[in-house]
């Protein structure tokens, strides 16, 4: 167990927690919480950030008192800012949360693997509020903002180092980070409200299989054939080379100029890609025909580790990701027509694989970002990992893997998982524009 460090987060954020304390009824909490730049504030988004990621929420595992805090601290902000609560009326928090915030459900994760037993059953809760549109012909329709507030706790069952056991696995990044995002997008569009009502959203086990934001679609506090667009935010607090990977694009025809017209000098490189479903609360929307666009700075090697702390992120990155999608929301919620919905089928592995569940290890990271050239690109590789001893380096290309090519993601992990610890692979990558064949012996997560 990692040593508990000083709360430096508690006093950084000690004058916005007392003012989270407040209620939507007092005009001076209200014009408190409205308080910052016009524009996005790196300065509110690590704070929040800082206080989410603290060691004192343990890592907000779902049905945890660290992730009950998160939810509070969350429905604070929206009452200060003078957002409607969308929860049933006799929905309780404890105080100082002010009621009808909190959307409760029973989180029912799968079992882990391995694992013999009755199911688990976890009590939880999304957050969920609205900042009613401006427009009386276009405030009874909506856009959605979410992002999950949850991430592993102590748990080892889906970390990337159970070597590390019980550590507290802070989820600076995943996903503090979009959860401050979500936050910081609320406060912008309290100051300047769009013409459609917006719904202001975060979800509670996501790291369990999008159980809440799958809850929050079966038992939709708005009609959801009313519903705009939902936007989503997993991951944007590790801007790098200003690169920004946006989902989603090919959900709606009019998506990609939207997304294109909101990137404003100094432009960041946006990788902009059609798959509306995805490990992340955005699929559960677009499964019931809803328009998606899923935020991300792509993966790092902190994800699901717990050095995933708030040191590491980029905050003034963080902001200029907030800058684009509030334009981009901006844009939709303001628009005078509804988008036109693209249907597609979800994503299936070929060769009956199951690209969940495996202990197989590499030790890769992928390049979430496609190319127009077929394979999968690495952004990093992990020093001791299989794919180092391998001969793998950052920036190869995979193009075949133990004999089966490989064309993107799916593939790839189609290929790895069809593997198990131990099995030695002939890995096949393009380097400098030449095909380069690299040996490795895979590994065991943990091992």
């Amino acid at each position: 167990m990692r040593p508990a460090r000083p709360s430096r987060a508690a006093l950084a954020a000690a004058a916005l927690a007392a003012l989270l304390a407040g209620t939507a009824t007092s005009g001076c909490a209200r014009s408190s919480a409205l308080a910052g730049n016009a524009g996005p504030d790196s300065t509110l988004i690590r704070r929040d950030i800082a206080w989410l990621a603290d060691d004192a929420r343990e890592g907000r595992g779902t049905g945890t008192p660290g992730l009950d805090s998160a939810a509070q601290y969350v429905a604070r902000r929206f009452a200060a800012l003078g957002l409607a609560p969308l929860a049933a009326a006799d929905s309780v928090c404890n105080s100082p949360c002010s009621p009808g915030y909190l959307q409760r459900y029973t989180a029912r994760p799968v079992s882990p693997r391995g694992h013999a037993g009755p199911a688990v059953t976890l009590p939880a809760s999304n957050v969920m509020s609205v900042l009613r549109g401006s427009d009386p012909a276009l405030r009874d329709e909506y856009v959605i903002v979410g992002a999950h507030m949850d991430h592993l706790g102590r748990s080892s069952e889906s970390a990337l180092d159970p070597d590390a056991k019980d550590a507290i696995r802070n989820g600076a990044d995943d996903n503090a980070s979009g959860t401050a995002a979500v936050m910081e997008l609320a406060r912008l569009f309290a100051r300047h409200p769009a013409r459609r009502s917006i719904v202001f959203t975060t979800f509670s086990g996501e790291e369990l299989g999008l159980l809440g934001s799958a809850y929050w679609a079966d038992h939709p506090p708005v009609p959801l054939d009313k519903v705009m667009a939902m936007v989503n935010f997993d991951m944007v607090g590790r801007l790098k080379n200003d690169k920004l990977i946006v989902y989603g694009v090919a959900t709606a025809t009019e998506l990609p100029a939207i997304v294109d017209s909101a990137n404003a000098a100094p432009r960041l490189a946006i990788s902009a890609q059609g798959d509306g479903f995805g490990p992340s609360d955005h699929s559960s929307f677009y499964a019931k025909n809803v328009p998606v666009l899923h935020f991300f700075s792509d993966l790092h090697d902190d994800y699901h580790r717990a050095t995933d702390d708030v040191e590491k992120i980029n905050a003034g990155g963080e902001a200029r990701i907030v800058g684009v999608a509030e334009r981009v929301i901006r844009t939709l919620a303001d628009r005078d027509k509804r988008l036109t919905f693209v249907k597609a089928a979800a994503p299936v592995a070929s060769g009956g694989s199951s690209r969940t569940g495996s202990n197989v290890y590499l030790g890769s990271i992928p390049d979430m970002a496609s190319s127009a050239e077929p394979g999968l690109r690495l952004s990093g590789v992990r020093a001791g990992s299989p794919a180092d001893k391998g001969g793998l380096k950052t920036g190869d290309l995979i193009v075949e893997f133990a004999g089966a090519k490989v064309t993107d993601i799916y593939s790839y992990t189609d290929a790895l998982y069809s593997k198990k610890p131990g099995d030695t692979v002939t890995i096949v990558v393009m380097r400098d524009g030449k095909r380069v064949n690299c040996t490795v012996t895979l590994g065991e997560r943990g091992k």
